[in-house]
């Protein structure tokens, strides 16, 4: 069977390989590593498509090392096994020729997976890299992390992506027999939402379609095949950031309908219980928060739940927490605060902790006035005492700005009772 667009013009060394400046760019991180041959291991982090697989390749080819690939979904304990005993015959310890082992999707590895990777690494018999859609901060066991390095990939820009489709009809052997027109690219490069991949297959499609070799590209053309031919090119569930987006945003909206339905999408889709289930303990605190705090705690259970259980017995409880989400109070007055705290930070740097504030835990520090001034709030009348918390520089200044909802209500009550002479509440 032909190998697909994408496959066909898969970059073969590091000169054709389209954005992702930052990592392979003149100044990139990783240029000189891979121009010296000296690669670490690492784990590439970015959404799909953006060319992961490519670039371990490259560095493999480039650096002139043997190159292994094992893919997470497919492969176990034994595979990996398998693997490490043919690149300790094949390469010297602790060289720079060491094999490369590429993984991809390792965020799908169980601990254990995981864990026998671990001495190959240390002991120099393979460089790691590993590839993955999720945060590795979440995924990957603390003891591997720490061994490897962390690059993220962005998701392509419009500028990438035309590249990427002028590349693909200036080299590919069948493509070039067509006299191909890019007369309209949006429709191509909305429908993509970034991934590389998926930008050439539905491409492909459109030109497969085509009943002549002189080919136009409009958007209307693009829109009409695609909405024809929908599973050609999702059939690999690469849409589920948009889906995730609809089912976090129904939550938001308060509609444990629209919730469970894009639920339902993704567990249909075999989509990884913790993936799910970590976006609603996000949800919990930045859109719910202190309206409801019982939120944030039934979300984290839901999480140890889920990933003791799996499937299917998950769904009923990913179920019962998204519908407690979606009808509970909601309030983004923490995200809020935290933004507003981190942009003032930025602007004024690292402004001094006043005295008072100070611990003193040595003679010259008390003699110096460290701690002088502080009232201990138990010591006063509803354990409070009126003093200033922030430095000199942004005294006054509020950050929490409490929401509508009855709880919060109470909260904004609680604090113009403690601070009227000094906030706004």
């Amino acid at each position: 069977m032909e190998a697909p667009l994408a496959e066909r013009i898969r970059p073969q060394q590091l000169s054709e390989y389209i954005s992702q400046l930052h990592l392979v760019g003149e100044q990139g991180s990783l240029t000189q590593q891979i121009s010296k041959g000296i690669i670490p291991s690492l784990i590439l982090w970015g959404p799909p498509g953006t060319g992961k697989t490519t670039l371990a390749q490259i560095m493999a080819q480039e650096s002139k090392r043997p190159f292994y690939q094992l893919s997470a979904i497919h492969s176990g304990v034994k595979d990996i096994r398998e693997v490490i005993d043919k690149a300790k015959q094949s390469g010297g310890l602790f060289t720079s020729k060491n094999p490369i082992l590429f993984i991809d999707e390792i965020h799908r590895f169980s601990k254990s997976q995981q864990d026998s990777l671990l001495a190959a690494v240390e002991k120099g018999w393979v460089t790691l890299i590993g590839a993955t859609t999720e945060n590795p901060s979440f995924e990957v066991i603390p003891a591997l992390l720490s061994r490897c390095q962390v690059y993220i990939l962005n998701a392509f820009t419009k500028e990438d992506l035309e590249a990427l489709l002028k590349r693909a009809i200036s080299i590919d052997a069948q493509l070039k027999n067509k006299t191909i027109e890019l007369k309209e690219t949006e429709a191509l490069i909305r429908l993509s939402g970034g991934d590389g991949r998926k930008l050439l297959n539905i491409f492909e499609l459109v030109v497969n379609a085509s009943e002549t070799n002189n080919i136009v590209i409009t958007n209307d053309k693009v829109s009409h095949l695609v909405q024809k031919n929908t599973v050609l090119y999702d059939k690999t569930g690469e849409q589920h950031y948009d889906i995730v987006s609809a089912f976090i945003k129904s939550i938001r909206g308060s509609d444990p309908n629209g919730a469970v339905y894009w639920l339902a999408r993704m567990i249909e889709g075999g989509e990884d219980v913790k993936f799910i289930a970590r976006r609603m303990l996000i949800l919990a605190s930045e859109d719910i928060g202190n309206a409801n705090p019982t939120a944030l705690i039934m979300a984290n259970n839901t999480f140890q739940a889920v990933t003791t259980i799996g499937y299917p017995e998950s769904r009923i409880i990913l179920s019962q927490c998204a519908i407690y989400l979606a009808t509970s109070a909601k309030s983004n007055a923490s995200y809020m605060a935290i933004n507003k705290a981190q942009q003032i930070v930025k602007q004024t740097g690292d402004l001094s902790v006043p005295l008072h504030l100070r611990n003193a835990p040595t003679k010259l520090m008390k003699e110096l006035g460290y701690g002088e001034e502080y009232k201990y709030s138990h010591d006063f009348p509803n354990n409070f005492a009126n003093q200033e918390f922030l430095p000199q520089e942004i005294i006054e200044t509020k950050f929490f700005e409490p929401g509508e909802n009855s709880r919060e209500k109470e909260l904004r009550i609680f604090l113009k009772n403690r601070w009227k002479d000094k906030y706004d509440y």
